[in-house]
């Protein structure tokens, strides 16, 4: 486990990396759930295959987030959380995921899921924050030279991923429903490291 501080208006965001399961406490479990359950339930994250539809409580996303912790490994896969100094200790204001592709046609590429921040706390620069720690990580530690990313179209969270660098390679046209008559675009990003 590694912490970075940074700047964060108006606070300073402690950036800690996980990179083994054993590192993933069941108190910081219970908070990704609940940052997760909450931001689907604002209309953003993706919901894991196994849960229902929203509104979603944390227990619904609980295995999931067991899922990711149990794969992380210092060479495939990270977990970056975000925490403010003015929050309750130990609070998680956002996270995010990289892994390195499995496949050894595409080992020198990493994926970015589930980039979240708490609905309350947006706008407050941690995503920003956690894109420039997922960078470093990536191309420093990991040895990654692209990253790839998913995003559903009709949020605007094209224009974030932009402002941080990625560009927009490719859409599959409706291809997320999100509820009878709301299909969605899924945009394909990427950033060279």
């Amino acid at each position: 486990m590694l912490v970075c501080v940074t700047a964060c208006e108006p606070t300073a965001l402690a950036l800690t990396q996980f990179a083994r399961p054993s590192e993933v406490s069941g108190t910081l479990r219970r908070e990704l759930a609940e940052c997760w359950a909450a931001v689907v339930n604002a209309g953003g994250a993706v919901i894991p295959a196994d849960c229902p539809l929203p509104p979603l409580v944390p227990a619904d996303v609980s295995a999931a987030v067991d899922q990711v912790a149990e794969r992380l490994a210092p060479e495939h896969g990270r977990l970056l959380v975000a925490t403010l100094e003015d929050s309750v200790a130990g609070s998680v204001a956002g996270w995010l995921l990289v892994r390195r592709e499995a496949h050894p046609l595409e080992a020198h590429c990493g994926v970015v899921n589930h980039v979240q921040t708490r609905v309350h706390l947006r706008r407050r620069g941690i995503g920003a924050a956690l894109m420039r720690e997922v960078h470093r990580v990536a191309q420093e530690e990991m040895g990654l030279e692209r990253l790839k990313l998913s995003v559903r179209a009709g949020l605007g969270l094209e224009d974030f991923y932009r402002r941080a660098g990625w560009t927009e390679v490719g859409r599959w046209p409706g291809a997320l429903r999100l509820a009878p008559g709301d299909d969605r675009d899924d945009i394909l990003m990427s950033l060279a490291l």
